[in-house]
């Protein structure tokens, strides 16, 4: 949604209280005669000064001070009179986004704090909390080892997406001790994703919604596979997007329960695999991310603000919207920059009273 203020429709919806505007507007002339009168003193002392070094005066003096409160008592009158202003918002459609979240063996690694996949279930929620779904964001999840788990359709409910994070435990849901779970099978993950998309058309018909896939994983390589994949994606005009987890550092997989019989295989150590990722996202037509080099909130306005870019407007919508707010910030901070030109205990004193009466005038104006 985007927001424009049209300035030709500025009107008032309290101007009685303008008229205050008078007192202030006699102060500050009576403060031009004093600046007046000064630059006259100043001339005149240059004039009749013997001493040999020339002194030097500032501009206004303390008087830069006492235009700081008139300033600011003017802005607020302003705002005890309401203005308002027409704002145009262009509504956009929601957006279609299928979670898809690595859960082979290598998540179970704890090069990232507290594990991988632990690490993962906590960006998906900060995700999850940054979509507006009331705006009609839908969102699928989506899980991937060797095959593909799918786990939510795509839904409004944020409560639906929030019980499956609340329920996918401590450790990915593929366990170390099965042989699926030691393959990271990305093109399986994006094919499954887009037969959720294809199933949700099935069942209640296309929308004009963008479609993006987030692919939460710490590589795989590429090859052919994985690129039919994401050209499968890209001929349905869904983005796909990266976000890696892990460090190059890498850490071991832990061990799986020992079998009766069965040795015991050599630990392997597994890598974020950053250039894989980054050519699965260029492939995708999105961008690459990798969680703890910014925050996840950042991440995810970043994610979310690229896909809502391709979104269409629905309409537009018109209505009024009351400005004093920005008013009271602008005398608020017309009084903090007074303090620069405070050069004694009086002025200081002067200084609070003014804050002190910005306070009372915010708190008539909310009344």
């Amino acid at each position: 949604m985007l927001n424009g203020i049209d300035a030709s429709t500025l009107s008032f919806a309290q101007p009685f209280y303008l008229w205050l505007l008078v007192v202030p507007g006699i102060l500050t002339v009576l403060w031009a005669w004093r600046v007046f009168r000064r630059r006259a003193d100043i001339r005149r002392y240059r004039h009749e000064q013997v001493l040999p070094a020339r002194e030097r005066y500032s501009l206004l003096g303390e008087l830069a001070f006492w235009l700081c409160p008139m300033v600011a008592a003017s802005l607020c009158i302003a705002a005890l009179a309401r203005p308002q202003a027409l704002v145009t918002a262009l509504v956009r459609t929601g957006a279609d986004i299928v979670i898809l979240q690595d859960g082979s063996a290598s998540m179970y690694v704890n090069d990232v704090k507290p594990d991988r996949w632990r690490r993962s279930v906590q960006f998906m929620r900060t995700f999850a909390d940054a979509l507006a779904w009331k705006n009609g964001d839908r969102v699928a999840l989506a899980l991937f080892a060797h095959i593909a788990a799918p786990q939510l359709r795509l839904s409004k409910d944020p409560n639906a997406f929030f019980f499956f994070l609340d329920h996918l435990g401590e450790h990915s849901p593929f366990l170390l001790a099965n042989d699926p779970t030691w393959d990271t099978n990305i093109e399986e993950g994006v094919y499954w994703g887009l037969q959720l998309l294809n199933r949700d058309e099935e069942l209640f018909g296309k929308t004009k919604n963008p479609k993006a896939f987030v692919v939460i994983s710490d590589g795989q390589a590429w090859s052919g596979v994985v690129a039919g994949a994401l050209k499968a994606a890209r001929g349905r005009d869904v983005a796909v997007y990266v976000v890696g987890v892990g460090t190059s550092a890498g850490g071991l997989i832990p061990e799986p329960a020992a079998r009766e019989g069965v040795p015991a295989a050599e630990r392997i150590r597994a890598v974020l695999d950053r250039g894989s990722l980054q050519a699965i996202a260029r492939a995708g037509g999105g961008e690459y991310f990798e969680v703890g080099r910014e925050p996840d909130r950042d991440i995810a306005r970043s994610i979310l603000a690229g896909i809502k870019r391709q979104a269409p407007v629905l309409h537009v919508d018109e209505g009024y919207e009351e400005l004093y707010w920005y008013l009271l910030f602008a005398a608020a901070l017309v009084l903090c920059l007074g303090t620069v030109a405070l050069k004694n205990g009086a002025e200081l004193w002067w200084q609070v009273v003014g804050v002190a009466g910005t306070i009372v005038v915010v708190a008539i104006a909310l009344g």
